[in-house]
């Protein structure tokens, strides 16, 4: 939110005119050698990216169909030149204009009625461009901005041994662009240009507060610290005469204070008494303060700024001892149990106000693999999230970061933000002058982001550690995580927790046999097979933050984006390999996922279904189920493991993926029985382990007590088999009753439980694989009819 409050500003977004060739082809250098051009410009829209461009310009086909990605190699080699007209009112005098970019896509030069600005050379932050100079009132402007190939200018690096890519894609490393544009399994190539965020002229006032830094500094009963830190701009030489003023108000409550200014720089504490803190989703209110900073010279306003901040203290508390057994006696049930918390110095768990959280969330990957259309679908996946129960986002680090509208939203509904700096799978190079790069970055986004209260740890990259572990090669030696990114980190939002790599695998434990095994944080993807083998039932994660299951796309969706003829079977057919992370040129390298979803299918059912409907339904209940038994069981092992970030939400494109909500937002069986094992107080069947009881637990992820009455049936006989009354301490669970099994059953259990009016249901599949995919279907309406129904008729089609 580090932005100002009042400026003028002048949207330079809108329709500009765009040329393209190969790259050097027509010797074209400046605006100049541009205007004598006799190619015809298509229209390029600003935001926007050239893809898009090209297809509206009947150029090229709907990149998401069929095999037609594949088609936009050739493009990366181009350069692309965007030119606007536009006018300004006249100027006063001594006035400071910026020309501000939100995002260039990548290697871009900007000129200004024929004088060079400046460079950027990374698409993920912002870049400004002083243009007072130049600019030209009540007269026409022109705006020209020419983006290199990214493809040719990573021929020009020198590659050493160290580096590597995970994805066999080197030519990422040097370049700061997304990581997934380069191909991933989970997105295409499409290596794309554009000037891809909004474009505007910004007056810099003579007198402003350049910095304001919130954070939380002590919590008591009766009073909340709020701690600044600020440093404005001014041409007054004196600064006696200065005092900040800060005004907050949230939901009626309100303080002020103020300050006197006798540095340009400096720091205060502002008590607020009887503060509201702001809470995660599930724990309490996320109360947010709507705060205002005025800087009055001589008691008249000379700047201000207003931001909406959150009072509340975060810790992660983490280390690789292991677990210390911690047991208490359930006095209504006899049966011993974790205490909360358990020894926090063995476990990896965030703490919010003093409050240990059980974490229920997924990852967030790219909302679309051309990242102007990010801001057309952000309010409505945040929206997925919040309705899924999820109370925590990772932010991956193959992805853009977002912007302030999606830290905004998260603050307003309580979910926590954990954010990887944009650095995944490879080992990067560690030159100076990449490490530079890399250090602007990180001082970049962590200056615009720091203030939202929903951002609770800066993680250096995702999966690096294991890429140096995997080889033998010690992570310690990577600056970037271990120097460059934490040092900035530390100098921009000191109060905020750090992790250099997820999964962290320090060099302490990097001697070990399976180092990431005994990592507190851990990826869990292992073999991909059954969802109840040993891999998922006995593993040693205190918290998982990844894992997934694949599920294919609903029907309909598929037939948007695999041509008639390729529809079925998937076996024989090219485009289900394209869309399903595919996009080498050759076939050297194993990644078939249609054929992990088609195993999966078998492990459950025992066999494949040979139509497109059939198959469909059965790749979306082995997920649905899959994703289930994961997030139960987290929530069963509760501090033992202390949350879990599966994988994931929603599709950045059209494939086949470990996704609950296709591209175009069809919502698969999964989400719906997500919605139902992520409330935060939920009844949930576990598994019997060694003995032969079911246990029935209730899980209350909440501050407050809960009473629930609660009733268990078996779906095919109606036969009620437990029902009764219990209460759940606040942040804890309680075993409830249990269940006789034997080895041999497998059927269906139905759960409901009511708190006060509210009523909520759950299901629970005895017994393991194989299960009849018939008898499945028989059971999917009284499954769909618990509460919160959806339709059985309608899942997959």
């Amino acid at each position: 939110m580090e932005k100002a409050d009042k400026v003028n500003h002048i949207s330079l977004d809108g329709e500009w005119e765009l040329w393209h060739w190969p790259e050097g082809e027509l010797g074209v250098t400046t605006p100049d050698d541009l205007s004598t051009m006799k190619i015809n410009p298509i229209v390029g829209h600003v935001p926007g990216n050239v893809e898009l461009d090209l297809e509206r310009a009947g150029l090229i086909q709907d990149p998401f169909y069929a095999g037609n990605i594949r088609s936009l190699r050739e493009f990366e080699r181009h350069e692309w030149w965007y030119r606007r007209e536009f006018h300004v009112a006249k100027l006063d005098s001594g006035q400071r204009w910026h020309l501000v970019f939100a995002g260039l896509d990548t290697l871009a030069t900007v000129w200004l009625n024929g004088n060079e600005l400046g460079t950027a050379d990374n698409m993920l932050i912002e870049h400004r461009f002083e243009a007072s100079a130049v600019l030209r009132p009540d007269q026409l402007n022109c705006l020209v901005v020419r983006l290199g190939s990214v493809t040719n200018a990573a021929r020009r690096y020198r590659y050493d041994a160290l580096f590597t890519s995970s994805d066999y894609r080197e030519e990422s490393l040097f370049i700061r662009k997304a990581p997934h544009m380069w191909g991933w399994d989970i997105m295409p190539r499409a290596v794309s240009a554009g000037i891809w965020r909004s474009v505007w002229l910004e007056l810099q006032p003579e007198t402003s507060i350049e910095q304001l830094y919130y954070w939380t500094s002590a919590i008591s009963p009766d009073e909340i610290s709020l701690g600044v830190h600020y440093q404005i701009q001014t041409a007054s030489r004196g600064l006696d005469d200065f005092v900040l003023r800060f005004s907050g108000e949230c939901n009626g409550h309100t303080f002020e204070y103020e300050w006197p200014v006798e540095f340009l720089a400096g720091g205060c504490s502002i008590p607020i008494p009887g503060g509201r803190l702001w809470w995660p989703k599930g724990y309490g209110d996320p109360a947010l303060y709507t705060v205002r900073a005025q800087l009055l010279q001589h008691g008249r306003v000379v700047a201000e700024r207003t931001e909406r901040i959150g009072l509340r203290k975060v810790v992660l508390k983490r280390t690789e001892k292991g677990t210390t057994k911690n047991w208490v006696q359930n006095t209504q049930t006899g049966i011993r149990q974790w205490s909360v918390p358990p020894d926090p110095e063995s476990h990896f768990l965030f703490i919010v106000n003093d409050e240990p959280i059980m974490i229920k969330g997924a990852n967030w990957v790219p909302l679309d693999a051309f990242h102007s259309r990010d801001q057309t679908r952000v309010d409505q996946v945040v929206a997925l999230f919040d309705d899924l129960g999820c109370n925590m986002i990772r932010c991956w680090g193959g992805n853009v970061y977002e912007d302030q509208h999606f830290y905004d939203l998260c603050d307003e509904k309580g979910i926590l933000v954990w954010q990887d700096f944009a650095l995944a799978c490879c080992r990067y190079p560690q030159t100076d002058e990449f490490l530079n790069r890399v250090g602007k970055e990180v001082e970049s986004v962590t200056i615009k982001l720091r203030n939202h209260p929903s951002l609770v740890l800066w993680c250096g990259d995702n999966e690096v550690d294991t890429k140096y572990v995997d080889e033998g090669l010690s992570p310690e030696n990577n600056r970037l995580t271990r120097e460059v990114i934490p040092q900035m980190v530390h100098r921009h939002d000191p109060f905020r927790p750090y992790l250099p790599s997820s999964p962290y695998l320090p060099s302490r434990i990097v001697v070990e046999d399976s180092p990431q095994e005994i990592a507190p944080e851990q990826h869990l993807w292992g073999p991909r097979g059954y969802f109840k083998s040993a891999y998922y039932v006995e593993h040693t994660a205190s918290f998982i933050s990844e894992i997934g299951y694949h599920g294919c796309p609903n029907v309909s969706s598929v037939r948007r984006f695999i041509s008639p003829k390729q529809v079925w079977p998937w076996a024989n057919h090219e485009e289900w390999h394209v869309h399903s992370g595919y996009h080498w040129q050759h076939r050297a390298i194993d990644r078939d996922r249609v054929k992990l979803m088609s195993n999966q299918i078998k492990e459950l059912f025992g066999h494949v279904p040979d139509d497109l409907e059939s198959f469909a339904l059965a790749s979306q209940i082995a997920q649905a189920e899959a994703l289930k038994f994961f997030i139960e069981s987290t929530r069963l092992r509760k501090w033992r493991t202390s949350g879990i970030l599966w994988w994931n939400v929603i599709d950045g494109w059209p494939q086949f993926s470990d996704a609950v909500v296709d591209y175009y937002f069809g919502r698969k069986l999964a989400y719906h029985y997500i919605r139902r094992c992520q409330k935060p107080v939920c009844l949930i069947i576990g598994e019997p382990g060694a003995g032969k009881y079911l246990p029935i637990v209730a899980c209350n992820d909440t501050r407050q007590e809960a009473e629930i009455r609660y009733q268990i049936w078996d779906a095919e006989g109606g036969q009620i088999l437990i029902a009764g009354t219990f209460v759940v301490p606040p942040n804890q669970n309680w075993q409830v009753d249990r269940l006789r099994t034997y080895a041999s059953q497998q059927q269906l259990y139905l759960l409901r439980w009511e708190m006060g009016s509210l009523i909520f249901g759950n299901h629970y599949l005895v017994g393991h694989a194989p299960v009849s995919l018939d008898r499945y279907r028989g059971w999917l309406p009284t499954i769909a009819a618990l509460t919160e129904p959806f339709s059985a008729s309608n899942v997959a089609i």
